[in-house]
């Protein structure tokens, strides 16, 4: 495993690192908590250090596992979740320094543990960014103890560049993968200048960047991938990170082509991400054990070469710009 720092926070972890929202099965299957503590579990074995939950994954049993793991283990494991969504409705003025307050109190208490490494404000509606008084309040949550750093989830650049001026915001997470791949531009550049820690999201585009669908592909009534195709519960963004399926299927087919021998191509897409020095770390799912082996094999593939990595954006501007890159 490899580390980096996580941007203004000064934290090392892990560039491969965990993300929980369907850790304990499937989305729409059901939590199994055998399963989400062996895959947690083997995250740790393999080197990784940051872990990042929710507290609505699961109604809050994903955030129960990564604590109930996490205090087991002699490691230094840095916990992230994120506060916000929760709300109904989910608009701006259902934002309040008390509602957010109690979120991360409750959060403590679900992880058992005495302090959050990184609360993260979990895609508000845009004018919450324009509130100076509800990034305060993590100001009040650090000084009591309760919470190391700030960061938000972000569904759009416009939104990550107007955190970034809030100064105790430390770390953006935002989608970005081969086929999102906007945030390599002016939003790169700003985290970079003011050090702030950048943790990519759906790095696997829900998973149409493994390879493994085709046009028949199921996926269950409960999964985002089957109800939330255009954006019918939530952003669009979030499922196939915006990307039409077919057409997704039609680039995913020439990367097969240009990877003939690689049967599993998420770790390829992993390897395009950390060509990136701006990012800290990637948080890839998984709903078993097998998906986070995958995913540290990144380490036993030989690099990109400059044509490979040429070619698949390419993939990207003919099949995918078009219709996303200024979409988000």
């Amino acid at each position: 495993m490899n580390y980096r720092k996580l941007g203004k926070t000064g934290l090392k972890i892990s560039e491969i690192s965990l993300g929980t929202w369907q850790v304990g099965g499937k989305w729409g299957s059901g939590f199994d908590d055998n399963k989400a503590d062996e895959i947690i579990n083997t995250a740790i074995d393999q080197g990784v250090n940051f872990i990042d939950t929710a507290d609505v994954y699961e109604e809050g049993l994903s955030e129960k596992a990564v604590g109930r793991v996490v205090r087991s283990r002699s490691e230094e494991i840095y916990v992230a979740t994120k506060c916000g969504r929760q709300i109904n409705p989910h608009v701006n003025e259902n934002y309040t320094p008390e509602v957010l307050t109690k979120f991360v109190e409750d959060s403590l208490k679900r992880t058992g543990l005495d302090r959050l490494d990184l609360v993260q404000l979990h895609c508000p509606p845009t004018d919450v960014y324009y509130r100076p008084e509800i990034f305060e309040t993590f100001d009040r949550l650090r000084d009591q103890g309760k919470v190391r750093n700030l960061g938000v989830s972000v569904e759009k650049i416009e939104e990550a560049i107007k955190a970034m001026e809030f100064s105790n915001v430390a770390t953006v997470q935002i989608i970005f993968n081969l086929f999102r791949q906007r945030p390599s531009e002016l939003f790169f550049e700003e985290a970079k200048k003011k050090d702030v820690g950048v943790i990519a999201r759906v790095p696997l585009a829900s998973g149409l960047l493994t390879g493994k669908f085709d046009s028949n592909s199921h996926f269950d009534k409960e999964d985002h991938r089957n109800f939330n195709r255009n954006g019918e519960a939530f952003d669009k963004g979030e499922t196939f990170a915006g990307v039409d399926f077919e057409q997704g299927l039609k680039a995913v087919d020439e990367l097969k082509a240009l990877f003939p021998d690689v049967k599993n191509l998420a770790p390829v897409a992993l390897q395009w991400i950390l060509q990136f020095e701006e990012i800290s770390c990637i948080i890839p799912g998984a709903s078993k054990k097998d998906h986070l082996l995958s995913n540290t094999s990144v380490y036993d593939l030989p690099p990109l070469s400059a044509e490979k990595i040429e070619k698949m954006n390419s993939i990207y501007e003919k099949y995918i710009k078009p219709e996303v890159h200024q979409r988000w």
